[in-house]
């Protein structure tokens, strides 16, 4: 305790923000700024009083974490680009982008099947829609999704 007052008194009082300012600040629970602590990615800058203090330093940090969240980013590559060595997080990072990469092909997949069920000119296209039948026809007697992929029925026009 003696050390957290002395590390408050050490720093400007102006440059260290409560835990309950900075969740208002940055429109994050206390919670979740306990959470990123105790897992080591935003460690408070000081303690008193059983009170966390964050400095400019751990809310830029916090303030990454938000977007990178928004973005849907997983915690444990944020934790590698907040603290891994550059190669680390360089490897984490690209393999991130890997997966994001076969996700976007995943919901352009999705997207045009939905669009096609859409331009069907039919009420049922998974019943009554000759191209959609034909397609589903081919998974029953065996196809892979991958096969259809590849063929006609995937790719897009728009």
């Amino acid at each position: 305790m003696v050390q957290a007052q002395a590390d408050l008194n050490t720093r400007s009082e102006l440059e260290l923000k409560p835990i309950d300012e900075v969740g208002r600040l940055l429109g994050m629970a206390s919670s979740a700024l306990r959470y990123y602590d105790e897992r080591g990615l935003v460690p408070a800058a000081a303690r008193s009083k059983g009170k966390r203090w964050y400095g400019p330093h751990e809310l830029r940090r916090l303030a990454f974490i938000k977007i990178a969240q928004r973005l849907g980013i997983p915690l444990a590559t944020v934790a590698a680009i907040l603290d891994a060595p550059g190669p680390d997080w360089r490897t984490t990072v690209r393999a991130q982008i890997g997966d994001l990469d076969h996700l976007i092909e995943q919901a352009k997949g999705a997207r045009h099947f939905l669009e096609h069920a859409l331009d069907c000119p039919v009420d049922h296209p998974a019943r009554d829609c000759s191209s959609m039948t034909d397609a589903l026809d081919h998974i029953v007697d065996g196809g892979t999704v991958e096969q259809l992929a590849d063929s006609h029925f995937y790719r897009s026009t728009r």
